[in-house]
């Protein structure tokens, strides 16, 4: 996720009521002459020439002649008026106060001489007796206009706008005709935020006096500030054709232009105003400002110096200028130019909210907290301050609080799409899905153009699983934002969940550079570690790209300011092992480990289980949870610094980390090490990249030593296969079958053994009511092999037909019911998903996946993401050498069906040799591995417990395996087996042993009795003897802590 920039109001946001305002400063100040009050006196001509004086601005002189006037006579108040109004000008304000009471001496009914007296005051900053005058002056004159405008000025310096309103009206009640007078009622509307009012004024305005170009421009602010543009951008161009020197109105214009982003002509309109003003610090700061919107930054900083060497004190040009050094990469020169803003003026909402955006990306994430808060402290309703401090904070896993100031940020500014689109992040995160995508939508609203909305939105659909409408937003924003690496990494993966390959070679390229680059720049790289095992990124990329994954954690955990555990290298009692996992109920993971547990030598091992989700009301949760002797649920304990300090509470020798970077993982518990020794197992398919991570549980053939480079822990080999399945246990009626035999179509001395299958834990209903032989036959093999085969001959196979074609549930044969194997989740949901053993006779035949009968089927149930171009390319060469085979995949997801059914068009295979079936409950999932022939795993990231469900069934995996630890899962889960001759070395082997197994009948058989048999003797499903394998290796491990030495490569291996 973007972090916003904010640029300074002021300089942003020039005087917009126009000159009209000086209009109120000069009515406050009114002079007041009546030359009806003057006596009679020798000599009229010197004072008509002094009045003349005064207005020409020739004060000394009209002081002069006024002096020889009241010299003559010191009673006449008409001069006295006049040398206060002559001493005022010149800032003598005791002098003019002093003749403003001879006045009032004279005659204490002189309305005019109390309002001069009280413009003294309010020059004093004596508001009260400024008030106190002015009220007298127009309660002695209730006429008296000057009077109610001086009153008026008065007031609004007070802070009674109302009171100042009501002033005005009654001034105009008595002379409508002041068309300056309603201007200035309407500025005060304005400020009062009653801008219809404020609009009738200033129309009032202009139909007395229609070239008045003042209210000309302040009628543009009130459109502005209702939202019409177009109207204030037409009111702002008639005040100023009226007034071609009208500075104010050239500045407005400009404003106005820019904010709806016209910048050609809010140029024109600022470099008028400079040629009125060459010296204005302001609109070269607001033409800056055009500049860097139009991506003209270089001219943009030489402007902002110039508005800064005119104006050396003008924090909201550094601030600017900030922005756009940091825009050109120059951050230390951007971040010199915040601190000098906020020297000028500590208290500059923008630079401390500028400043804690560098300070954040720096990784200082409490001191960009501290500055965030401070800018919110100067300015409470800064929006984007409250949407910044909500990004940190939701980066620190304090989501609610994050929350908080989201909502905060879109109550100030409604329309703040980034909030928007921030705040939808983390509800996301929350899990509240429909939150999020009502958060993205309506930034999308907002700004149809907001490239991360779209991006953010198509995450939503991608977890969703709704794949082509995340690509398109993908698309939209990339065609929005051409360079936006997160959209493009994650299009590109969405189009290899759906195999849409083209271009895929450039797409790689593009890819491994965007990732080359971020790395480079020490950046988040754009690709999760989950997909990086997808794309050709070399070692060292992926472990890089984990790293930056977890540092991520450290960062996060960093603000808690936690002391490190302390822990003991002394052994008391049991080694304590605390598996910690987000996947403790319905889940792949749960389904492989379930019984591991409960499996422990309770006198060796104390176990521990932390769940980091909530009870989902499974049975492989209550399992769990029953067979573990302890489980604490931390889903409830969403800091993750108190989770940590349970863990540590509860004394744990061996925490084991289940999740990696998984869906659901909270690594910033193992980031705090509450624990001495911290383990990697199962969950996730290759390094962590995580300092705080000592040893990954794997073994030799899935990380040999010779690759010990790529991961950041040291290996812990277990003494088979790192992988374990609980088949046995969740399975058990898979372990016998009955091949179903049609015996009206003759007695076959060689039968199939995966046309029709029918299981269960207890065939003897089905073997006491129906003629069951057992067939041996002897198979040339690399040495002969004897195979047995228990077959059910029915006198007619057509019922198990009909029912199926028919959908029904269920049919008897002799008497027994046999289930209809594709109704499973219509008759016990529970077993259907594995939760429990079924205790039906279910029967499994090809007619009911459409699979031919007398084909060799391939099959391969991996999710199609899983699939490339060579992978597609050696399946079809291995169909096209093949006689009547077919390959069998799923619609997983359904939208990739269409393109790899193209795809293999396009590589010349005929029609119909590419089969797909719909997903499938996990009991359906895995017992319909029977049908296929040969399972053809994926090179590029193996099928694992998808490799243990179709070899449970006895259903072989030709795999070719990698260099990463996700392509050598299957190599090792077949040596496991024993079956170590179904592993290629090449493509050519890869293609050349599924030939084999496709042509060579006796190959076939003898290599699916192997894998038949091995399922039960072998190591690969021996759940027992896997936790036997675990405790060795955590003994040697707290070995090595005990004796105070740093993790290293160990093994469960008996040592030779």
């Amino acid at each position: 996720m973007q972090a916003q920039q904010v640029v300074g109001n002021h300089q942003n946001q020039a005087n917009q009521t126009g000159s009209a305002a000086a209009a109120v400063a000069v009515a406050g100040n009114q002079v007041l002459l009546k030359m009806n009050d003057l006596q009679p006196i020798s000599s009229v001509g010197l004072l008509e020439l002094a009045h003349r004086e005064y207005q020409a601005g020739d004060y000394e002189n009209g002081e002069r002649h006024c002096m020889q006037l009241w010299r003559q006579d010191q009673t006449n108040t008409g001069v006295l008026l006049l040398l206060s109004s002559i001493h005022f000008q010149c800032r003598r304000l005791d002098k003019s106060a002093h003749f403003s009471t001879l006045a009032i001496k004279q005659n204490p009914l002189l309305a005019e001489a109390y309002s001069n007296l009280g413009n003294v005051y309010k020059e004093r900053g004596q508001l009260q007796e400024a008030l106190d005058n002015y009220r007298h002056a127009v309660r002695l004159k209730p006429d008296f206009i000057d009077g109610y405008i001086n009153l008026a000025a008065a007031l609004v310096a007070a802070g009674d706008m109302e009171q100042a309103v009501q002033a005005y009206i009654t001034a105009l009640q008595y002379n409508p005709e002041l068309y300056c007078v309603r201007s200035d009622l309407g500025n005060l509307l304005k400020a009062l935020g009653r801008l219809d009012e404020a609009k009738a004024c200033y129309l009032k305005a202009i139909e007395t006096r229609p070239d008045f170009a003042v209210a000309w421009s302040n009628l543009g602010c009130v459109f502005n500030a209702q939202g019409e543009i177009w109207l204030a951008i037409h009111h702002f161009e008639k005040a100023v054709a009226l007034d071609p020197n009208f500075l104010d109105a050239y500045i407005n214009l400009g404003n106005v232009l820019k904010e709806a982003r016209i910048f050609d002509r809010a140029v024109a309109a600022y470099l008028r105003a400079l040629n009125l003003s060459p010296n204005n610090a302001v609109v070269h700061g607001n033409l800056a400002c055009v500049y860097y919107e139009q991506g003209l930054v270089d001219l943009a900083i030489d402007t902002y110096r110039r508005a800064i060497e005119l104006q050396p004190n003008f924090p909201d040009a550094y601030c600017n200028l900030a922005n756009a050094l940091k825009e050109k990469g120059q951050v230390a020169d951007a971040e010199e130019c915040y601190n000098t803003a906020l020297r000028l003026c500590p208290s500059h909402a923008d630079s401390l909210n500028n400043l804690a955006n560098i300070k954040r990306e720096q990784g200082y994430i409490e001191e960009a907290t501290r500055l965030y808060l401070k800018a919110l402290e100067v300015f409470p309703e800064f929006a984007a301050a409250h949407s910044n401090l909500a990004s940190v904070l939701q980066q620190q896993g304090k989501l609610n609080e994050a929350l908080m100031h989201y909502k905060e940020a879109i109550r100030i500014q409604p329309t703040f799409a980034d909030a928007y689109s921030n705040m939808g992040n983390t509800l996301k995160e929350m899990q509240d899905v429909a939150g999020a995508l009502q958060c993205y939508t309506r930034a999308i609203q907002i700004n149809p153009a907001f490239a991360d909305a779209h991006s953010n939105l198509a995450s939503i659909h991608k977890d969703s699983g709704n794949i082509p409408e995340a690509i398109q937003s993908y698309r939209t924003a990339l065609k929005l934002k051409p360079d936006f690496p997160d959209a493009y990494c994650n299009l590109a993966h969405c189009l290899q969940i759906v195999c849409d390959w083209t271009d895929y070679e450039s797409r790689m390229k593009k890819l491994v550079n965007i990732v080359a680059d971020q790395l480079e720049k020490n950046r988040l790289p754009s690709v999760h570690p989950h997909h990086s095992m997808l794309y050709p990124l070399s070692h060292e990329f992926r472990k890089a790209i984990a790293a930056r994954h977890a540092n991520l954690c450290l960062e996060k955990i960093h603000v808690l300011h936690k002391h490190p555990y302390k822990f003991s290298i002394e052994l008391k009692g049991r080694l304590k092992v605390g598996y910690v996992s987000s996947d403790f109920g319905n889940h792949p993971t749960s389904h492989l480990m379930q019984s591991v547990p409960g499996l422990h030598e309770r006198n060796k091992v104390e176990v521990f289980c932390y769940a980091l989700s909530p009870d989902d009301g499974t049975t492989f949760r209550s399992k769990i949870a029953r067979e573990a002797e302890h489980f604490i649920d931390l889903s409830q304990i969403s800091c993750n610094g108190k989770a940590a300090d349970r863990i540590y509470a509860d004394g744990i020798h061996i925490l084991v980390n289940m999740n990696g970077y998984t869906k659901g993982a909270r690594n910033e518990i193992f980031a705090l090490r509450p624990a001495p020794v911290q383990v990697m197992w199962l969950g996730y398919p290759g390094t962590s990249g995580a300092s705080f991570m000592d040893y990954l549980i794997t073994d030799a053939v899935t990380s040999p030593t010779e690759l010990a480079s790529q991961y950041s822990e040291k290996l812990a080999y277990m003494p088979n296969t790192y992988f374990v399945g609980d088949h046995k246990q969740m399975f058990p009626h898979l372990k016998e079958r009955l091949i179903v035999s049609d015996r009206s179509s003759g007695t076959a001395t060689s039968l199939p053994d995966n046309v029709a299958v029918i299981n269960a834990t207890d065939l003897s209903p089905l073997v006491e009511n129906t003629e069951v032989k057992e067939i041996k036959e002897v198979v040339q093999a690399s040495k002969p092999v004897e195979i047995s085969l228990k077959v059910a001959e029915l006198p007619t196979t057509t019922p198990i037909e009909a029912m199926i074609a028919s959908g029904q549930v269920q049919t008897s044969l002799n008497g027994v019911v046999v289930q209809n194997g594709l109704a499973t989740t219509q008759t016990n949901n529970k077993a259907a998903t594995g939760e429990e053993v079924p205790q039906n006779i279910v029967i499994t035949t090809r007619q009911q996946y459409g699979l031919p009968e007398d084909a060799i089927v391939y099959c391969n149930f991996n999710q199609l993401y899983k699939i490339d171009p060579i992978t597609l390319h050696m399946w079809v060469n291995i169909l096209k050498s093949v006689p009547n085979a077919v390959l069998w995949l799923l619609r997983f997801p359904a939208v990739g069906e269409p393109n790899l059914q193209a795809a293999v068009q396009q590589l010349g295979l005929s029609p119909g040799k590419i089969i797909f079936s719909n997903v499938a409950a996990k009991e359906e999932h895995v017992r319909r591995g029977q049908l296929a022939d040969v399972c053809l795993d994926t090179p590029l990231c193996n099928g694992h417990t998808t490799s243990m469900d179709v070899l449970w069934t006895g259903t072989p995996v030709v795999t070719l395996p990698g260099e990463t630890l996700a392509s050598r899962v299957a190599a090792s889960q077949l040596t496991a087996l024993g079956c170590p001759d179904l592993i290629a070395r090449s493509r050519q082997e890869y293609q050349d042993i599924a030939i084999k197994l496709g042509t060579d009948r006796e190959f076939l058989k003898a290599t699916r009795h192997k894998v038949w048999a091995a399922r039960t003797t072998s190591p690969l499903f021996d759940c027992k003897q896997y936790a036997q394998g675990l405790e060795m290796l955590y003994g040697r491990m707290w070995e090595r802590h005990a004796m105070g030495m740093k993790p290293d490569h160990v093994t469960a291996l008996a040592e030779k």
